[in-house]
């Protein structure tokens, strides 16, 4: 069984000067796409409603609401900054065979600490590289959907890492810190089965604002279960089943995350991108399309293809962006995944809700293998009214760790989402500012995020 003392003892065993350099570039990379991915959800009614939460008592304290003047305490800018990074779908995912957790969503949890603590770009990304090597070692050797948990329990542990990373706790404090957030912030799969509701892109924003409570709490003396995973009715024995991890104090698990393409469910990226590249490779007449069948592995046909509640029944984002229906649908009838398939009108349109009920999704053992042995396996047919079927396979997609975004990709995503509210020099400004991160304070940082 693992020990709470091996996660107290790995956070301050990460330095900087260690990691190695292309661990950091892949870090500076999630920075740049997670920023750019908040700054497009900043208009979104669901995160507006966050930040009229956190702002109802005051708008002062030591961090910055991303695309507001508005401040506040670290744990709440933690809350409204991670629900901007999340509530896209359009985050990064790490990609373990039981597991697939998000670990962007520590991302505003680190800065915002880091930026209490008055803290440089190399202690974001010691506090970051913390963060992703924790969250992927327990979505891989911890898996806990399979008993009823959400990932975000997982977000819990690995942003309360993160979060004492940044405020130089000790292994006494970590350990606290540790226990009161593992112990008290476990959260229910419930949110991702049956009639999904817009909590689905809001609940890692608050397992990562408590995390940064529990950290606090801890930096001011409080005591915590100590024995949070091996302790009697501990983690362990009631949420995970025993486990062990390998925590590497160079956070190579930041290579197992993918970037996302398209603005979709982490299982959905190869059949996106696949039923886009028929469409366009054959000219496909939407309204001619008489069946989409796809075969897929376990994870994505219960999660998105109907194994926890029906994908059929679409009427909002949060339902849309969990559907394979949906997603194919749209993906064929506008060859692109973007922000604006996700517009009420776009979901509410007759092409897109006609067409997603010609789709059918289908487990197949041979790809759930394939997925198992890191792949990202699809297997489209698009069968049209006179009787032709097209058919594409797919292994992967860019943004895959097999095949994984450039700096040039990550940094043309990011312009792309952020053209509408910064001019090119502004763009700029950020971009260079993630790239020489370790040359500057985090305030540097969130100063351009106005």
């Amino acid at each position: 069984m693992v020990e709470t003392q091996t996660f107290a003892e790995f956070v301050p065993a990460v330095e900087y000067d260690a990691l190695p350099d292309d661990v950091v570039d892949e870090l500076k990379k999630r920075v740049l796409d997670s920023l750019g991915i908040a700054v497009a959800a900043l208009d979104a009614e669901t995160t507006d409603t966050v930040f009229s939460t956190v702002t109802e008592y005051g708008r002062d304290g030591p961090c910055r609401l991303w695309g507001h003047r508005a401040r506040a305490s670290p744990d709440e800018a933690t809350m409204h900054n991670t629900s901007l990074v999340r509530y896209l779908d359009f985050m990064d995912s790490f990609l373990a065979p039981g597991e697939t957790p998000h670990p962007s969503d520590n991302i505003a949890a680190a800065i915002a600490c880091t930026e209490d603590a008055a803290g440089t770009g190399k202690d974001l990304l010691e506090a970051i590289g913390v963060a992703y090597e924790v969250q992927g070692e327990l979505a891989w050797n911890a898996p806990v959907r399979d008993r009823g948990w959400d990932h975000v329990t997982h977000t819990v542990i690995s942003s309360a890492c993160a979060a004492g990373k940044a405020y130089g706790l000790d292994p006494d404090q970590l350990l606290n810190a540790i226990g009161i957030a593992g112990t008290a912030h476990n959260a229910l799969r419930v949110t991702r089965t049956g009639g999904i509701n817009e909590w689905k892109g809001v609940a890692s924003a608050n397992a990562a604002r408590n995390a940064v409570y529990a950290t606090r709490l801890a930096r001011h003396g409080m005591d915590g279960p100590t024995n949070l995973f091996e302790g009697q009715k501990g983690w362990q024995q009631v949420i995970s089943g025993d486990f062990e991890v390998d925590l590497d104090p160079g956070c190579p698990r930041v290579f197992d995350t993918m970037t996302k393409r398209y603005v979709a469910e982490t299982y959905a990226q190869s059949a996106v991108e696949g039923i886009i590249q028929l469409a366009e490779s054959e000219d496909i007449d939407p309204a001619q399309v008489e069946r989409i069948h796809l075969d897929t592995f376990a994870g994505a046909k219960l999660i998105i293809g109907g194994g926890e509640g029906s994908r059929y029944e679409v009427e909002t984002k949060a339902q849309a962006d969990h559907s394979l229906p949906y997603m194919l649908a749209a993906a064929l009838a506008d060859r692109e995944l973007g922000i604006d398939a996700y517009d009420r009108d776009r979901i509410h349109r007759e092409d897109v809700q006609t067409l997603l009920r010609t789709v059918e999704v289908s487990e197949d053992e041979a790809l759930t293998t394939r997925f198992e042995n890191g792949e990202m396996p699809a297997l489209l047919h698009v069968t049209l009214k006179d009787g032709t079927t097209y058919e594409i396979e797919k292994s992967g997609f860019q943004g895959h760790p097999t095949d994984p975004m450039a700096w040039e990709q990550v940094e043309a995503k990011f312009h792309d989402l952020t053209q509408g509210r910064y001019d090119e020099d502004h763009r700029n400004d950020i971009v260079e500012t993630v790239l020489q991160l370790e040359q500057h304070d985090v305030e540097d940082l969130v100063a351009l995020l106005k």
